[in-house]
């Protein structure tokens, strides 16, 4: 039987495919897993960030995977695995099984990873996906969500906390806007993704140029020297940024960056018009804090 509290979650995707009863579970158990995280001191040394962060709190029309954390300060020594069993039983308390694991890292890296995994049959059942499509789906199928967080954070971020009243009333600290849509242009001029272009950043950056959010420049700054993008010695500023803005998207093979994003949309002609012209003509639309 479902939790009650959950119908009102599951009602809002109205799911009718496989597909969508595997994006309903992922973003319920997505949102279980700060609940989770909240009833523990998680969020007094971290904040969320990411697609996932402006998917939850600010109305983001895509589905993003994985639910991306950076610590406030710099902790060498933090782990996520004192934090794992807390959303385990959250999840379970709300009728999922998934079980949480830690990663061992095999080489020296600031991002710390976890993973949820449950039996993606087994959980759509408990959504009330029909017997039907459930049945279908391979023997020992996963849905797998990654947490990832950032033990030597870049400066220059601000942090909010927000609250949720479902499925629950909580409480999550996050980036603000501006310092999200810092980290979101950094992955546009920065991300190196096995070659390939992530259209997902660039989505995301017409959903902050759309509602005329300000970047933190001065957080982009820090995460861009820190990934040796820019020197140390010269300040980044408007001027810099819309030259590497230009350089970015005349380059840009933005037929690779659709392929990729359309999975995640409900209507992929929202990017008929992406390439490097469109995008070329919002560089000045672009304001900064």
């Amino acid at each position: 039987m479902i939790h009650p509290a959950l119908s009102g979650l599951i009602d809002r995707y109205q799911p009718r495919s496989s597909k969508d009863y595997q994006n309903a579970v992922r973003e319920i158990v997505q949102e279980i897993a700060l609940l989770g995280l909240w009833r523990t001191p998680f969020y007094e040394h971290a904040a969320f960030y990411g697609g996932s962060a402006l998917r939850i709190f600010h109305g983001l029309q895509r589905f993003s995977e994985d639910l991306d954390f950076s610590l406030l300060q710099p902790e060498p020594d933090f782990s996520l695995k004192p934090y794992l069993g807390s959303v385990a039983d959250e999840l379970m308390a709300w009728g999922f099984e998934f079980r949480a694991e830690g990663v061992e890292k095999n080489k020296a890296s600031s991002i710390e990873s976890a993973f949820l995994k449950g039996s993606t049959m087994i959980n759509l059942l408990q959504i009330g996906a029909p017997q039907e499509i459930a049945s279908r789906l391979p023997k020992g199928q996963l849905i797998q969500i990654k947490l990832e967080i950032d033990i030597d954070p870049p400066s220059g971020a601000t942090t909010e906390t927000l609250t949720r009243l479902v499925p629950t009333p909580h409480q999550v600290r996050l980036y603000d806007p501006s310092s999200l849509f810092a980290g979101k242009l950094h992955a546009v001029l920065c991300r190196n993704w096995k070659s390939r272009v992530k259209g997902r950043d660039f989505y995301d950056f017409l959903w902050y140029v759309g509602r005329s959010i300000p970047l933190n420049l001065a957080h982009l700054q820090g995460r861009m020297r820190q990934s040796g993008d820019w020197p140390l010695e010269t300040p980044l500023d408007a001027e810099g940024l819309r030259r590497r803005l230009e350089d970015r998207f005349a380059t840009v093979n933005f037929d690779q960056a659709k392929e990729d994003i359309a999975p995640f949309l409900k209507d992929p002609r929202e990017l008929t018009l992406w390439g490097s012209e469109f995008f070329m003509e919002l560089i000045s639309q672009l304001r900064t804090s």
